[in-house]
C-alpha cells in the first residue's frame, strides 16, 4: 500500500476527509473574519492594550525610584570629570573614552528622567556647581558609591597631560565600580527591578560599564608600563 503524503495544509486535509468520510460533506470555506468577532473591536483591543501597559508600567518599588534618582546625580560627576579631557591635555585614547561616556550617560540620564515622570515620581534637578553636583535645593554635593570627593575632583581638575589620563583613568575605575554596586544592590531588593525599563537600564549601566571598568584598566596598565613586552 502506498504511503500517504500530507501537503502544506496537513490538518486542514486530514479535517476535510474526517468530515467526508462522517457524510458532513466539503467543510464550508473560511469567510472573512469580521473586526467583531471574539467580543472586541479593534478600539477595544487597543484601549485593553495601553491599559495594561499602564498597568505594567505602575509596578515599581521604591528601590526603583531610589536607584533612578541617585544614579542621575551619579551620572552627572562622570560628565564633570569626562569634559575636562579636552582642555586638559588628554591622550587622544582617553578622548575617545570620554566622548563615548559622555554620549552614553547623557542618553542614560535622560532615560531615567523620563522613568521618573512617567511614572509621576519626582525629577530631580542636577545642579553642576564646579566640581560638585548637588541635586534639586540641596547645598550638600552628592556622594554615593565611588564617587570621587572633592579631594579627587580638585586633584583631576589639576592635572594636565599624562598625570591627567592617570588620574582620570583610575577615578574612573573607581566611579564606574561605585555603579556596578549600585546595580547590585538594586538587584538583591526583594520586589526591585520587575519594572521592564528599570530592569533593562540596570542590566545595561553593569553591562556597558564592567566592559569599560576593563578597557581602562587596561589602559593604565599600558600607561604605567604594565603588560609591555621585553
Amino acid at each position: 500500500m502506498p504511503a500517504i503524503r500530507l501537503s502544506r495544509s496537513g490538518p486542514a486535509a486530514l479535517l476535510a476527509l474526517f468530515v467526508v468520510a462522517c457524510g458532513g460533506g466539503a467543510p464550508p470555506e473560511p469567510g472573512p473574519v469580521s473586526p467583531t468577532r471574539g467580543g472586541s473591536s479593534p478600539a477595544e483591543i487597543e484601549a485593553l492594550y495601553h491599559a495594561r501597559a499602564d498597568s505594567a508600567r505602575m509596578r515599581f518599588t521604591e528601590a526603583d525610584a531610589h536607584f533612578m534618582t541617585m544614579m542621575i546625580g551619579h551620572h552627572a560627576q562622570a560628565l564633570i570629570m569626562s569634559r575636562m579631557a579636552p582642555s586638559h591635555g588628554a591622550s587622544p585614547s582617553v578622548l575617545r573614552l570620554t566622548s563615548r561616556i559622555i554620549n552614553a550617560q547623557n542618553d542614560e540620564i535622560a532615560t531615567m528622567q523620563r522613568w521618573l515622570r512617567d511614572r509621576g515620581r519626582h525629577v530631580p534637578e542636577v545642579r553642576l556647581e564646579g566640581l560638585k553636583v548637588l541635586l534639586d535645593d540641596s547645598d550638600r554635593p552628592v556622594y554615593m558609591h565611588g564617587m570621587l570627593d572633592l579631594e579627587e575632583m580638585r586633584a583631576l581638575d589639576a592635572a594636565h597631560g599624562t598625570e591627567f589620563d592617570r588620574l582620570f583613568l583610575v577615578g574612573m575605575i573607581k566611579h564606574h565600580s561605585g555603579a556596578v554596586d549600585m546595580v547590585h544592590d538594586l538587584f538583591a531588593t526583594d520586589g526591585a527591578a520587575q519594572d521592564e525599563l528599570a530592569f533593562k537600564l540596570a542590566n545595561d549601566i553593569q553591562v556597558d560599564q564592567t566592559t569599560e571598568i576593563a578597557r581602562m584598566q587596561r589602559m593604565l596598565d599600558a600607561l604605567d608600563g604594565k603588560g609591555r613586552g621585553p
